[in-house]
């Protein structure tokens, strides 16, 4: 096993500090896999044990475990290949410069200010982020955002005719050898996250775009716990070839940079780091309730790391660094191997 030690101190340090209730945590080594719980699943209203099997709030994992997963498919079989205008599914998108790729790389240039977001109703929400403008970003600046992804799950639903979150359930989770991946877990299974309005949310997204699109949502709004992410991990390492539902050369295609020379590296959906001393792509992606995945491909190693970084409130910035230490740390002590 590579010794983790400092990335593991790192980790438990944040229960220790009181950053975060408790965490999941497992270190993959080719067939080696090291897992453990510590803390809390709750602090409030009161203080609840947290279960190594505790479904989670993956909050922006969605993209590429779900959505993202659903479009993989597609490009596997043949039927895309990403080249594709937006506006062929979307036709009242205006830009007929945004193809697939600019989305799946977050180099759409799509932004703007959506007055009263949170106050808009499924529709009204949807239409708004269809007729956001493209900015000057596009193809020169890599901006993470959710909007591109929502128009991902816009267009699989032009594709299949079924909201995004129906068709990653029955063409990519169903698929799987999966037990606790789902849109609708059972309150008691799940981490408590944030309180909004008082209540504390369980088994319900923290994202409020996810509340409101509800199954047409492609950028949050899956639940997991520790056992099924490491299912979705070896697939992606090749260490089970045949648990995700497309073939391993198109899984090998997302420990690619897809941006332009002078952007910053990203691959279709994931973020990409780079081995210190080799300098070779690895992948990774982060969800605001505080969950994180590590993979390298060619090490056949990881890292995920499940937290309820908002519990019980959303402001928590000592994370946001804590968990780029974690993340450094892990790239150290995986180069060494």
């Amino acid at each position: 096993m590579i010794n983790y030690n400092k990335t593991q101190n790192l980790i438990e340090s944040m229960v220790f500090d009181r950053v975060v209730p408790g965490v999941n945590y497992t270190f993959i080594n080719k067939k080696q896999i090291f897992t453990s719980t510590t803390g809390f699943a709750s602090i409030y209203p009161e203080v609840t044990q947290l279960s190594p099997f505790a479904e989670y709030d993956l909050a922006s994992l969605t993209k590429v475990l779900a959505t993202e997963n659903v479009l993989l498919k597609l490009y596997d079989q043949g039927k895309l290949n990403f080249t594709e205008p937006l506006q062929q599914f979307i036709p009242e998108f205006k830009d007929p410069q945004i193809r697939l790729y600019h989305l799946l790389t977050h180099t759409s240039g799509i932004r703007g200010w959506i007055p009263h977001r949170d106050e808009l109703n499924h529709d009204e929400l949807l239409k708004a982020l269809i007729n956001l403008p493209v900015t000057d970003e596009f193809e020169h600046k890599m901006r993470y955002a959710d909007t591109n992804f929502i128009l991902l799950g816009l267009v699989i639903k032009s594709i299949y005719g079924k909201p995004v979150q129906e068709v990653a359930t029955q063409e990519v989770l169903d698929q799987m050898p999966l037990v606790n991946t789902t849109f609708s877990p059972k309150k008691e299974d799940c981490v408590p996250t944030a309180i909004v309005d008082g209540t504390v949310l369980q088994g319900i997204p923290h994202d409020p775009k996810a509340r409101q699109l509800g199954s047409d949502c492609g950028s949050a709004g899956l639940f997991s716990n520790m056992r099924d992410l490491v299912t979705f991990s070896q697939g992606y390492l090749g260490l089970k070839r045949d648990v995700l539902p497309f073939s391993q050369d198109t899984v090998s295609q997302l420990f690619d940079d897809k941006t332009p020379r002078g952007v910053k590296s990203r691959s279709w959906g994931w973020d990409l780091r780079f081995d210190p001393k080799q300098n070779y792509p690895i992948i990774l992606h982060t969800g605001f309730t505080g969950t994180l995945i590590i993979l390298d491909r060619l090490k056949q190693t990881g890292l995920i790391l499940l937290t309820n970084r908002v519990h019980p409130t959303g402001h928590n910035t000592i994370f946001l660094a804590m968990r780029e230490k974690i993340i450094r740390s892990f790239l150290t002590e995986n180069s060494k191997a």
